[in-house]
């Protein structure tokens, strides 16, 4: 689940980037709207985590771009400007959310959880398919009377196949779902986490399409 942090105190940028992965999604951190706007541009981000103050200019300036342009993507504002008119300004200007600094880590994770349920139209905290009853908050799950625990890059791929189960995702997809700019993907590194998924829920709840890519099968199998 990859988000976009636009935090300009390096300190606090990195605790957000450590403290998101620790919560199952997968952190990009830039520090100014130019660098921002590069970023969104290139797009892949399921959400962004917002400051107001930063070196080149105030965060509402990227939101209000960002909503200009018709893009829906989740925008939580996290800064120190924490005044009644100030959460007034920046709901208005188009944010899904707002918090004040200090915050907490876990609050801010819920918080973003809560963002894309309602964009994938989910009341639910809980996702359910196939015999399958998956725990995003906890990155678990129970699956035929069993608990089950996923890493976070296992979660983050199933979580993705399980928005669309019909739809069948390409590996191109999925890398860019499971990993950042500056990480060095491995050629076979979702054959991995597709196969460790299998031998935790079957080894045909994954479907593999031949030369397109991967999708959950309509009828699971042990």
């Amino acid at each position: 689940m990859r988000v976009l942090i636009v935090e300009d105190d390096p300190v606090l940028m990195n605790g957000l980037v450590v403290g998101l992965k620790i919560g199952g999604f997968s952190p990009e951190a830039v520090a100014s709207l130019s660098d921002a706007r590069i970023a969104i541009e290139a797009g892949g981000f399921l959400a962004i985590v917002l400051d107001i103050g930063l070196p080149d200019g105030s965060g509402l300036d990227l939101l209000h771009g960002i909503r200009r342009n018709g893009d829906t993507c989740p925008v939580l504002l996290l800064t120190a400007r924490d005044q009644v008119a100030d959460r007034i300004a920046g709901l208005d200007t188009g944010a899904d959310d707002y918090m004040g600094k200090p915050f907490d880590l876990a609050e801010l994770s819920a918080r973003l959880r809560a963002l894309l349920r309602r964009g994938e139209g989910r009341a639910r905290s809980s996702i359910e398919w196939n015999g399958l009853v998956a725990f995003p908050d906890t990155m678990s799950g129970e699956h035929q009377g069993k608990a089950i625990k996923f890493s976070v890059r296992e979660f983050a791929l199933l979580q993705y196949l399980l928005e669309r189960p019909g739809t069948i995702r390409s590996k191109a997809e999925l890398e860019e779902r499971l990993y950042g700019w500056n990480e060095e993907i491995e050629s076979n590194a979702v054959e991995v986490h597709i196969h460790k998924l299998r031998g935790k829920l079957g080894a045909r709840f994954i479907e593999t399409v031949r030369g397109v890519g991967y999708r959950l099968a309509l009828e699971n199998g042990s």
